[in-house]
């Protein structure tokens, strides 16, 4: 089996509990505080890597104290990014999660984040057939080494994960990426205010004609919209006790794109990835141990 290509940002999660956000000058307490591994690159590789599917993780990890705590981190974990360290900083994630479990992140942009057109020539592209981006990286300056690289290999099967950043991302190098017929994948608050449609299934056929591919609309605990050239298929959610939302969606589309490797249809996949989702949810952080994956028997 070849390899996906998980490009994108390795950080450091702080993860801040309170009981609500501050209003301005307001004070208040910090309920618990932990630092973990993070950022959607390494959320998805690591929800990849449960599903025992080769993968690189293509990810900048600069210096600092959170460079540090990354890097040490993944030498424990036996991973390692092939780019070569870059003299710049890493940041952080500072994720503050309210008593509803419901996350806002205020993240310290760093090296993580920006790549160099070199770095790609020490990847072996026959051994990938498929590439893992999401917006945060493409926003940056940098992001155009990223597409460069997609247009000049297009036969790997991009997923393209935009985030919010689709609002902010220019039509020009959105244009670029559709043009590479991604499968994307988006929540349904980012693809309804993209497309400014009102359903889930109407931005995903306005998706879907951009692209030509698939098209994934998460919907929380209702579960997942999927337009492809045969159907726009509803695929139930998992109810969950809701812990936290951080790395949902990450783990949802790592889910998605390990299953689609083994061989299992488009609505096979997705519905996997509802269920590993919602025990992301009922997980505190982002990661879910190899015992909690074992129990969830996908």
């Amino acid at each position: 089996m070849k390899q996906v290509l998980v490009i994108g940002s390795t950080v450091t999660d702080v993860i801040i509990h309170v009981d609500h956000l501050p209003k301005t000058s307001e004070d208040i307490h910090v309920i618990g505080q932990t630092m973990s591994l993070g950022g959607c690159a390494y959320n998805v590789s690591d929800m990849i890597r449960h599903f025992q599917v080769p993968y690189i993780l293509f990810s900048p990890i600069g210096k600092g104290t959170y460079g540090h705590f990354v890097r040490e981190a993944l030498s424990r974990k036996g991973v390692k990014s092939p780019i070569p360290t870059p003299e710049q900083e890493n940041g952080c994630c500072y994720c503050f999660v309210e008593a509803s479990g419901e996350r806002t992140f205020v993240c310290h942009r760093g090296a993580e984040y920006r790549f160099r057109p070199e770095w790609f020539d020490l990847l072996d592209t026959d051994a990938i057939d498929s590439v893992y981006i999401c917006g945060l990286e493409i926003e940056e300056s940098t992001g155009t080494h990223i597409v460069r690289f997609l247009e000049e290999h297009p036969k790997l099967q991009v997923y393209f994960a935009p985030g919010p950043r689709i609002q902010v991302l220019s039509s020009d190098i959105l244009s670029r990426i559709f043009a590479l017929s991604p499968i994307l994948h988006l929540n349904e608050t980012e693809a309804r205010e993209y497309t400014r449609r009102q359903t889930a299934k109407e931005a995903a056929q306005i998706l879907y004609a951009k692209t030509g591919n698939a098209v994934i609309i998460t919907l929380g605990d209702r579960g997942a919209c999927c337009k492809t050239a045969e159907k726009t298929a509803y695929i139930p959610g998992v109810k969950a006790k809701q812990t936290d939302t951080i790395g949902a969606g990450d783990s949802h589309i790592g889910a998605v794109i390990a299953r689609l490797k083994q061989g299992a249809t488009m609505e096979e996949a997705v519905a996997d990835a509802n269920r590993v989702a919602a025990a992301v949810v009922g997980t505190s952080g982002a990661l879910l141990s190899d015992e909690a994956f074992l129990r969830l028997g996908v």
